[in-house]
């Protein structure tokens, strides 16, 4: 009789041969030491203590999903992306949700931004649009990026994360007034990934045919609702189960309640810029709806879950530089810098070749470089010739830009962004505390007092700079604050 063990395939090393046994290891002698010559052992151990790449520095603990983007509204006389070329249109796309700060083994139900990173399959190459769960951001130029991350990730000395480091970068910081006011307000904590909306944040360019562009920002908004965690509800999740938003979003996909997101966007003539009551490409600025309403052009679905975690969300790679024909960048600063960084980071975490991998090569077309070698290289490319020009039949380039040139002008330098009529780093934040309604208001102060109320004794100095922004914001705003932190501290 045929058993079952016998049904089964037959384990073996990596090269292939097959294994006698995987229970015990080859000694010398009953009782003996292990030999060298146990292949077995010595390529599972050493392959065990590779298993691991270095985690993202940013947006290190998240969760993914594959699905679709399904064209819901004609946009052609904005943009010739070909996958946004005609109503009813579908294109594949895998969605990566995150918190920023925290570690790969940190809990999901903390206060912190949410990534929200769409990699859409298109027929023209992959188009990743790397955003957050919030329209803004804390700081407007990338080359205070790694300052700002420091200040949340642990202190060098301590360990741990510190407050005077928090409170010490926000308050000399103004511009972070408003992100902030959106991170400690009921959104700050999501009840899941599938209860949160997506943002572009960035303002990014469109192209049509005809050569004419427009700046565009995108907005997903959830179909599920709005839902959120208080403070006290988040700190009995997070301690009863870390993996909350990770264990929500893959149950639900395996019930088939499949998530989705009506996607919008804002489209600001590029002739309006200029003088346009804010700076359109500050990240820590949004434009209101009353001048630029949002318009519905698609409809996100997530209905497949990964089969194998590190393979295709610890290897997936997103990059805001990856556009496809008819979209582009803008003069955004911390846009101009994350087009270095994040794929660059991404060389340096996964390897050169991390493009190749499945999750990240394109799906419904094929990649043609000249690029070989290197870490994780699979010879996909035989014999065919590695330049350009070359006579012998290879790719050669189209000689059509993917979006439109935008005037500059001016001497280089180390310019601070351009300033428009209503740019200061505080009318917006005190715009949304004066939305929140009587019941928001009080939660927002008494998340930041809490954690304002954390920094040193001797460091009053931190304090009252921080207060000082929202106050400069909205008089309500900072009186309030400013009375609950100093009663915390009091108690202290």
């Amino acid at each position: 009789m045929t058993t079952q063990d016998e049904l089964r395939p037959t384990l073996t090393t990596e090269a292939g041969a097959p294994v006698a046994d995987n229970q015990n290891t080859e000694t010398a002698g009953v009782g003996g030491p292990a030999l060298i010559q146990d292949q077995q052992l010595f390529e599972k151990l050493a392959h065990f203590n590779r298993e691991r790449i270095p985690e993202r520095v940013v947006h290190a603990r998240g969760a993914a999903a594959y699905g679709t983007f399904t064209v819901t509204a004609d946009v052609t006389p904005y943009t010739r992306a070909a996958f946004l070329s005609e109503t009813g249109k579908q294109t594949e796309v895998f969605l990566r949700f995150s918190t920023v700060a925290g570690n790969l083994g940190s809990a999901d139900a903390v206060r912190d931004p949410r990534g929200f990173a769409v990699k859409f399959y298109t027929e023209e190459g992959n188009y990743d649009l790397v955003g957050n769960n919030t329209p803004v951001f804390f700081i407007k130029d990338a080359v205070k990026f790694p300052d700002f991350i420091h200040t949340q990730k642990r202190d060098p000395y301590t360990g741990s994360q510190e407050a005077d480091n928090v409170w010490d970068f926000w308050g000399l910081s103004p511009e972070s007034t408003h992100q902030v006011t959106w991170l400690f307000g009921d959104r700050g904590i999501p009840a899941s990934y599938r209860h949160m909306n997506g943002y572009g944040s960035h303002t990014f360019q469109w192209q049509n045919e005809a050569g004419e562009y427009f700046w565009v920002k995108y907005h997903f908004k959830t179909d599920q609702g709005i839902r959120n965690l208080s403070q006290d509800e988040a700190n009995k999740l997070a301690g009863e189960d870390p993996d909350s938003h990770q264990r929500d979003l893959r149950e639900a996909i395996e019930r088939g309640e499949f998530p989705t997101w009506t996607v919008q966007v804002q489209i600001m003539p590029a002739t309006d810029a200029a003088a346009y009551r804010f700076n359109p490409f500050d990240l820590t600025k949004v434009w209101p709806h009353a001048d630029y309403p949002p318009v519905e052009i698609g409809r996100l679905e997530l209905n497949r879950n990964p089969d194998n975690i590190f393979a295709e969300v610890e290897q997936s790679i997103f990059s805001p530089a990856h556009f496809v024909p008819g979209i582009g960048p803008s003069p955004d600063k911390m846009l101009q810098g994350r087009l270095f960084a994040y794929a660059d980071a991404h060389r340096y975490r996964v390897g050169i070749n991390a493009d190749h991998l499945p999750v990240n090569r394109p799906h419904a077309t094929e990649a043609r470089t000249n690029s070989r070698d290197g870490h994780l290289y699979d010879g996909r490319h035989g014999r065919q010739k590695n330049y350009e020009p070359n006579s012998f039949g290879g790719p050669v380039q189209t000689g059509r830009p993917l979006w439109a040139a935008t005037p500059v002008g001016g001497a280089t330098g180390n310019h601070a962004a351009p300033t428009h009529a209503e740019d200061d780093d505080f009318v917006q934040a005190g715009n949304l505390y004066r939305l929140f309604s009587e019941d928001e208001k009080q939660r927002l102060i008494a998340n930041l007092a809490g954690f304002i109320a954390k920094v040193s004794a001797d460091r009053e100095d931190i304090v009252e700079r921080a207060i000082d922004n929202f106050r400069k914001a909205d008089a309500d705003y900072g009186q309030r604050l400013e009375t609950a932190v100093r009663e915390l501290r009091k108690q202290r």
